[in-house]
């Protein structure tokens, strides 16, 4: 990807896609179509929650997971973004792979995060807000 993607998504927008909920799961695909950054944590938590407590075949989670891996950039774990995110855990009161998403967006250079789990609002290092993906614009 040539340019950065300014926007990132964590694992429980992507996880809408798959709700019954057709307003929120229209609202994540819209978010999805921005070809968003997610990291391979929000890989990794989704693979979890489609097997744990979706109950998919692995046989169905891996071409959905080829279509977000199509859809987003998707930004690696690194020794940066785990120094990053003790740091961002204990300076904002996040638990720490939360922090983990936060810092792999900060490092990638995206100016929103959409997460359903953290802190609506909250401003990250002067660069990165925090969004909730269904809260009024």
């Amino acid at each position: 990807m040539a340019e950065r993607a300014k926007l990132f998504v964590d694992s429980n927008v992507v996880l809408y896609l798959l709700s019954a909920d057709t307003s929120k799961a229209e609202q994540a695909e819209a978010l999805l179509r921005q070809r968003p950054a997610i990291s391979v944590q929000v890989l990794n938590e989704v693979t979890h929650v489609c097997r744990r407590k979706l109950g998919m075949a692995w046989s169905e989670i891996g071409p959905f997971l080829d279509v977000i891996k199509r859809l987003c950039h998707v930004v690696p774990l690194t020794v940066d973004v785990h120094d990053d995110a003790r740091r961002l855990a204990e300076r904002y009161g996040l638990s720490f792979y939360d922090a983990c998403i936060v810092a792999a967006a900060r490092i990638e250079g995206c100016h929103a995060l959409y997460t359903e789990d953290m802190h609506h609002g909250l401003i990250v290092e002067d660069s990165l807000t925090l969004r909730h993906p269904f809260a009024p614009a």
